[in-house]
């Protein structure tokens, strides 16, 4: 009896959740203790990470997770409260040549002034010429919160600073949409080819009367926390709120047209409570963030924490998620596309580490967030990192990737009794399987469209096809009486083209002058649309 075990085997790619899998969840693994006040984190290209710490110095850690014992660099700064002192760092995207690194941090007395500097790194890769400091941008503050502290450099190779709006219940001197003033704003400056810097050519506002030609965007309150995506280049902005809404603002990559966030006139997706909004537009004026939280410091959030979108494949289920956190909640968000769109909002973590001040990546990727009430930086992982499971076709046989223990699935439904690790198919469709890993752990492989081989009681031994490779013309011989069809399958797992048998001696011609040139499968089929055998075919010019 001829058993066919030549099978097509089209595997399609599900976006959606498939049903009893485990939701994405994420641990914070403790990897470096005793930093003090953390408040940003960056990667200079290697394996080290650099450590702000809001006092002033910067910390080497090491990628075993030890920290060097002399700083990389120590500042004298203005440490007021909690929103001052050295804020944030970044590295020069042309670092391993230049050794240029930026800083910003507050200094002077009173209310301070925020200070955007260059140093260079000395003969030593892990000390900072501290006499090298060549200061680039200052701004006097008005109060000693809202400073933001972020920078960061743009896929466009500039430097992006975040201003807070200085302070002041519903931002009392209306900084943020004052476009002569630095405050509430994001600016966007060249370093490089002039000094101390330049104003991009294409800066929204380069030839506005009025308007301070670095402002790229306004109507923020305080952007703590910015990043952008590595792959994309689009740009991530925690904007943290003041006593209703917690935002997180989106900017797609190369739209430099000047994006206006709101603040003071909208906080989240409303009128800000207690603001007159007279000489405020209306909400399609501004441009709304794509996610909103409820701002309640007693028991919720209080100040949100912008994070990294995770682009390494170590975590394929975290692939494309904007991670980001809050101060007080202390629980690990997401958002990705809903696909129709707009975004969907998971939290990843059930536990609480309060103090997450900032949220950052390794030069491989691998995002991690520092504690300033645990004085500790963390790796983010997921807590199920098995890779994902797959499906082998074998005949009329799936196995799947080995685990604890199994369930099938035949077109979304469960299979009755489908619970070991291979299954014997006896039909066409969708099969999938959940795989058990361990606690809390059970992952679903892709969607497979299989197709059932056939049945074992149909003799198909003596079908001969002729010629093949074909032309214009096909012969088949010795179709048993079963055959009912005959039916062209691309690579593509498309029917393209059937053919009823009907002949009762068991040959028939085709004519496949229709079929393009390349490969497909024949599949012989009888009337209640079993599949008897299937064989490969070629077709050529």
């Amino acid at each position: 009896m001829y058993r066919t075990y030549l099978l097509l085997a089209l595997l399609v790619a599900s976006a959606q959740q498939l049903t009893a899998q485990s939701p994405v969840r994420v641990q914070l693994v403790p990897f470096a203790t005793g930093i003090s006040q953390i408040t940003d984190v960056a990667h200079a290209g290697d394996e080290r990470l650099f450590v702000t710490q809001q006092a002033g110095l910067i910390r080497i850690v090491q990628p075993d997770g030890s920290i060097l014992p002399t700083p990389f660099l120590s500042l004298s700064v203005l440490n007021s409260g909690n929103e001052q002192g050295l804020l944030g760092i970044a590295f020069d995207p042309d670092y391993a040549t230049n050794g240029y690194f930026y800083v910003n941090y507050t200094f002077g007395s009173g209310s301070g002034s925020t200070r955007i500097s260059r140093f260079t790194v000395s003969a030593d890769p892990n000390v900072a010429d501290p006499a090298s400091e060549e200061i680039l941008y200052t701004r006097q503050q008005p109060a000693t919160n809202h400073n933001g502290g972020d920078l960061d450099f743009g896929p466009d190779g500039y430097l992006y600073v975040g201003f807070g709006d200085g302070g002041g219940a519903n931002d009392t001197q209306n900084n943020a949409q004052n476009m002569a003033t630095v405050l509430g704003k994001m600016i966007r400056i060249d370093v490089h080819s002039a000094s101390p810097y330049a104003v991009p050519p294409d800066n929204p506002f380069v030839s506005t009367p009025g308007v301070l030609p670095e402002i790229w965007a306004s109507g923020l309150r305080n952007p703590w926390r910015f990043g952008f995506d590595t792959e994309t280049g689009d740009l991530w902005i925690g904007d943290v709120g003041q006593n209703a809404w917690e935002e997180v603002d989106f900017w797609p990559a190369g739209d430099n047209s000047g994006p206006n966030f709101g603040w003071r006139c909208r906080e989240g997706l409303v009128a800000t409570p207690g603001v007159s909004q007279a000489g405020c537009g209306t909400a399609a004026d501004y441009d709304a963030p794509v996610q909103v939280h409820v701002n309640n410091p007693g028991t919720q959030w209080c100040s949100v924490i912008g994070g990294r979108v995770y682009r390494t494949d170590e975590y394929y289920r975290l692939i494309g998620r904007y991670i980001y956190t809050d101060y007080c909640y202390g629980r690990i968000f997401s958002l990705h596309p809903d696909g129709v769109g707009g975004w969907t909002s998971e939290q990843l973590t059930t536990s609480a580490i309060t103090g997450l001040t900032v949220i950052a990546e390794n030069a491989s990727g691998d995002l991690y967030a520092g504690s300033r009430n645990t004085s500790t930086l963390y790796r983010i992982e997921d807590v199920c990192p098995m890779a994902q499971p797959t499906i082998e076709q074998d005949g009329n046989e799936l196995t799947a990737t080995e685990g604890l223990s199994y369930v099938w699935y035949f077109n979304g439904e469960v299979i009755s009794g489908a619970t070991g690790q291979t299954i014997d198919i006896e039909a066409n469709g969708d099969y999938h399987v959940v795989v058990n890993f361990g606690p809390n752990c059970q992952l679903a492989s892709e969607v497979g469209d299989y197709i059932w081989s056939g049945l074992s009681d149909i003799d198909a031994e003596q079908v001969t096809i002729h010629p093949n490779p074909a032309r214009d013309q096909m012969i088949i011989e010795g179709l048993p009486k079963e055959v009912d069809q005959l039916v062209f399958v691309d690579m593509s797992g498309r029917e393209v083209l059937t053919f009823g048998a009907g002949n009762a001696s068991g040959r028939v011609t085709l004519n496949v002058a229709e079929l393009s040139i390349g490969q497909y499968m024949l599949v012989l089929r009888t009337s209640d649309q079993r599949q008897v055998a299937i064989r490969s075919i070629s077709i050529e010019r």
